[in-house]
């Protein structure tokens, strides 16, 4: 039991070892990428909403 725990941990290691993480730079480039484009979906699906509940409003007159 003892033996596959730590044969375990010793595979965790060696897989983290592989793992290349991004630089600042890049992680900084991904985030304003994202809030951008959360932005224009928000903006889109607005207008989506503003235009449906005018339509709606249209048809139960």
């Amino acid at each position: 039991m003892f033996e596959r725990k730590k044969n375990f941990f010793k595979e965790v290691k060696t897989e983290l070892k592989k793992v290349v993480f991004p630089s600042r730079d890049e992680v900084i480039g991904s985030t304003k990428v994202v809030v951008v484009m959360v932005f224009i979906i928000a903006m889109f699906l607005g207008m989506i909403d503003l235009l449906l509940s005018k339509l709606i409003g249209m048809v139960v007159r």
